[in-house]
């Protein structure tokens, strides 16, 4: 990993003149306007099973995607060379591309203006100096632990690590650059148990932008292994209406359903249920939604957004309500609204939760479905109808009885969020979107 150093911030420069060697040469060749997104990223990834190696790979991949502008028409290309000549081809096919594109009066920049400045640093590049042997052993490690800690774990289904580092840089016509470095590093373990001619799989992993914050391999593979045997002697329920509680790993995908029902792209091509829905009250009082994209080394952490504004703190959703949508420069001007500075998705999304945790949100369901995996893909937007093959863990009395499997969960996206009890303490730190386990008061389960 000789190499690791040149991917780092002191790359940023010389991303930053190629930036603008790209800009100089949509310039020349006629473009009214232009934006460059310049990459380069390495990366070392392993995969090991039943004790064995699989994979070891490496990649080092480098390149830069150009949009520009004739008047209010767009053209957009991309190429992997950073040379003079595959500047001057990649431009000469975006602008062959925007000459015979449409016009749209919403294209464009986002104003000079609006460009962000005096950009933070949120520290998110820890480069981690493994070698292959050593993610291997860590590997291996994981995988040793979980056949270890159960006899019923009779096989593996795949243990991996992978650690990635790259820096990026971004610039427009309007007078915008930036950049920044960033890693992200994970381990994984999928396991499978077996007794009685059942087999149950599960797995367990984490994510960081330090790899040192790791979990221990050990106690990854335990955790896999722990959550393959819990699935053994998995079995449906009787159709039934009941309280389903959606555990952490999985609130964070409820939520995002939700955050893509108010992206301003599903919203002006009306195909999504929360159109027309700004002001009204979608959850109960007592919750909130808000962005906290400086959060330092945070997953989804952003100085900027990819037109080049700041980021900034904002609510999308005061007690229950609606306060606004996610909206990028463009889809901005198709609904007449200025910009969220999230043209590219949401960064670090926080949920207001309660002091319960899981175990105690189990005991207020009393009886219900705990849902740990969800199965298709079940979510007509335009409706916000649910519907999702499901599997988890059967309570009654306000304890866990026995695992379940091949049931449905049904509702609609619109009452199952007005019906949310409750949301736990147990915040998935893994994800961009944070949450806790999330209490519906009630929902469809459909099974024998």
């Amino acid at each position: 990993m000789s190499e690791v150093s040149q991917v780092g911030p002191q790359a940023l420069p010389a991303l930053y003149e190629t930036v603008e060697r790209i800009i100089d040469e949509a310039r020349r060749q006629g473009a009214t306007a232009s934006e460059v997104s310049v990459s380069l990223d390495q990366g070392l990834s392993t995969s090991v099973r039943q004790g064995e190696v699989e994979t070891v790979e490496f990649n080092r991949d480098q390149g830069f995607g150009i949009t520009l502008y004739v008047g209010q028409s767009k053209g957009s290309a991309s190429t992997t060379g950073s040379g003079a000549e595959a500047i001057r081809e990649t431009v000469a096919a975006a602008l062959a591309i925007a000459r015979h594109a449409s016009e749209d009066p919403y294209a464009g920049l986002a104003a000079a203006e609006l460009m962000a400045s005096g950009l933070p640093d949120l520290d998110l590049y820890h480069p981690w100096a493994i070698t292959p042997e050593q993610a291997i052993e860590q590997a291996l490690r994981c995988e040793a632990a979980a056949f270890a800690s159960d006899p019923r774990i009779r096989k593996a289904d795949g243990s991996s690590l992978s650690t990635h580092q790259g820096c990026r840089a971004y610039g427009n016509s309007n007078g915008f650059i930036g950049g920044h470095a960033s890693t992200r590093h994970s381990l994984s373990c999928v396991m499978i148990a077996e007794t009685d001619g059942q087999m149950q799989r599960d797995y367990d992993y984490d994510v960081s932008r330090i790899g040192s914050a790791l979990a221990a391999p050990e106690l990854i593979g335990r955790r896999a292994a722990e959550r393959s045997v819990r699935r053994l002697g998995a079995r449906p329920v009787p159709t039934c209406e009941v309280p389903v509680l959606f555990s952490s790993e999985l609130a964070s995908g409820l939520l995002g359903h939700f955050m893509s029902a108010i992206s301003g792209g599903n919203l002006y091509r009306k195909s999504s249920y929360l159109e027309g829905a700004l002001g009204q009250t979608l959850f109960p009082e007592w919750l909130s939604l808000d962005e906290r994209p400086h959060i330092p080394q945070g997953l989804g952490s952003a100085a900027y957004d990819s037109d080049g504004l700041a980021t900034y703190a904002k609510s999308f959703v005061e007690n229950g309500q609606l306060t606004r949508y996610v909206l990028g420069t463009y889809s901005g001007r198709k609904l007449g609204l200025p910009s969220t500075a999230n043209a590219g998705g949401i960064h670090n999304l926080f949920v207001s939760h309660g002091d319960e945790d899981q175990a105690a949100l189990i005991r207020r369901m009393d009886r219900g479905l705990l849902v740990t995996e969800l199965m298709g893909q079940g979510l007509n937007l335009v409706t916000g109808d649910y519907s999702r093959g499901a599997g988890g863990y059967w309570v009654e009395n306000g304890e866990i009885q026995f695992p379940v499997q091949e049931v449905t969960i049904a509702g609609n996206l619109r009452d199952m969020f007005r019906q949310i009890v409750a949301i736990g303490s147990d915040i998935e730190t893994r994800s961009n979107i944070r949450s806790g386990s999330i209490l519906i008061e009630r929902m469809t389960v459909a099974g024998s």
